[in-house]
């Protein structure tokens, strides 16, 4: 029985992680517009009652997402990373993903006969670690389509420009003709300032959200365009060929420092899978890490001194450009 309800619990966290990153559905979109002109141009009862169940299904959501924000640490900066994702990921769905995680990994362990520590510090290792680091790898992967595309975009721009038209012209041109998350952002920047935010104040939001160094310079470009004057297509066309150099010197660094990065990876990884090995083995010998207290203190005080050399060497490889 036991199996079965951890067979259950798997399956559903693995259902939650994928409605979440899977992100929205155009047939869903579809058809709640559908559902919504029915409503406006239909049978009126009915309307009413799909209205109804959406108000309540918003209600429910939203005392989901308080429950969640008051649980989650720092829940504006969580929200502003989920938000990086370009997903419809809510603090609740986040919140749920964690817990099913941590929950399947708890009782897993257990089952195999894990100690109860280190099934709890595991458990919750992956149950917080997981997901953050899911998200820091599609927050990571979409910045980079952003930051390939962008060059091209503000090349669009400049041919715009330089035909005659206005650049709130050229941002709706490349909102429609390039895809990605390059055309979805300034699709938004549109958005904004059909409902009377300015150019400025859509791009710095964007920017603000985006947190690239990249779209960043664009808007401080534009800021000084608009303040000094001059050739705005000049300015953008110098702008594009800075950003591909750029793009350029990072593969390059990429590739010099990928000997180093693949050496600090083995060296950090390899305490913790002799540790494993060794304790598929002869459980008996290293189990007393978990119950000896002198073990414990050492454990801790190695995993301490490891987190400082892996932080060192991160520092070593990481390079700012």
């Amino acid at each position: 029985m036991l199996l079965w309800l951890i067979i259950i619990g798997g399956i559903g966290a693995l259902f939650l992680v994928f409605m979440a990153f899977s992100g929205p559905s155009a047939s869903k979109n579809l058809k709640r517009r559908m559902d919504l002109i029915k409503e406006r141009h239909g049978d009126v009862l009915t309307g009413n009652a799909q209205a109804q169940i959406r108000k309540l299904m918003t209600e429910r959501a939203a005392r989901i997402e308080g429950f969640a924000s008051t649980l989650i640490p720092k829940p504006a900066l969580l929200r502003k990373r989920l938000e990086q994702t370009g997903k419809q990921i809510t603090l609740g769905k986040y919140g749920m993903i964690c817990v099913g995680v941590m929950s399947v990994v708890l009782i897993g362990l257990m089952v195999k006969g894990a100690p109860l520590l280190l099934s709890i510090l595991l458990g919750v290792f992956f149950g917080v670690g997981g997901p953050h680091f899911v998200i820091g790898r599609m927050i990571k992967r979409r910045l980079n389509s952003f930051n390939k595309n962008f060059p091209d975009a503000i090349e669009l721009m400049v041919r715009g420009l330089r035909s005659g038209l206005p650049i709130t012209e050229t941002l709706g041109i490349v909102g429609g003709e390039i895809q990605g998350p390059v055309g979805v952002e300034f699709r938004m920047v549109m958005d904004k300032m059909k409902i009377g935010r300015t150019m400025e104040a859509a791009l710095q939001d964007t920017a603000d959200r985006l947190g690239t160094p990249e779209f960043q310079f664009f808007v401080i470009t534009l800021a000084i365009q608009r303040e000094t004057g001059g050739n705005l297509a000049e300015t953008l066309s110098n702008l594009a060929d800075v950003l591909r150099k750029r793009a350029q010197m990072k593969l390059k660094i990429r590739a010099m420092s990928s000997e180093s990065k693949a050496s600090a990876y083995i060296i950090g990884a390899l305490p913790f899978t002799v540790f494993g090995l060794v304790y598929m083995i002869n459980p008996r010998y290293m189990g007393g890490f978990f119950t000896d207290e002198r073990l414990i203190v050492a454990g801790i005080g190695g995993m301490i001194w490891m987190g400082i050399g892996a932080l060192i060497m991160a520092k070593m490889i990481n390079f700012e450009i």
